[in-house]
């Protein structure tokens, strides 16, 4: 008897993530590519900003249906904190936090673009899960 259903071991993995469970995931995730971009390729802004695409994409997809429209505010924050270790910047706290911002207003492309793409993402989920409840109510 075949089965309707696909094999145990050919399934993506679809977590469900709270709103802040949702932050954290794409916090830390931004931190490490961050680090990682820094390790591989020099601090590369362009490449981080790559990077923060599928992050937004999978934040999207992935928190709960309950708190969908807290991926695109958390995106900008996971942002800014994986923009740490890939901004150059000298002289102490002052220093770092000048690279901050001159990231932000550098990058700002890719994170507006991410953010739009998430909130795209998270719009459609939203009208999709609304008419489903008021086809099923």
């Amino acid at each position: 008897m075949a089965s309707a259903t696909a094999p145990p071991g050919s399934r993506l993995p679809n977590p469900r993530l709270t709103g802040l469970g949702s932050g954290l995931f794409c916090a830390v995730a931004m931190f490490l590519l961050g680090c990682l971009d820094q390790l591989l390729f020099g601090a590369s802004p362009a490449v981080y900003g790559v990077l923060f695409l599928p992050v937004c994409v999978l934040t999207a997809l992935w928190v709960r249906v309950g708190d969908v429209l807290s991926a695109p505010v958390v995106l900008p924050i996971a942002f800014a904190v994986g923009l740490l270790p890939v901004t150059e910047g000298g002289g102490g706290l002052l220093g770092r936090l000048m690279g901050l911002v001159t990231g932000l207003a550098t990058q700002a492309g890719w994170l507006y673009g991410g953010t739009l793409l998430a909130a795209v993402i998270v719009l459609v989920r939203r009208v999709r899960w609304v008419r489903g409840r008021q086809r099923r109510g």
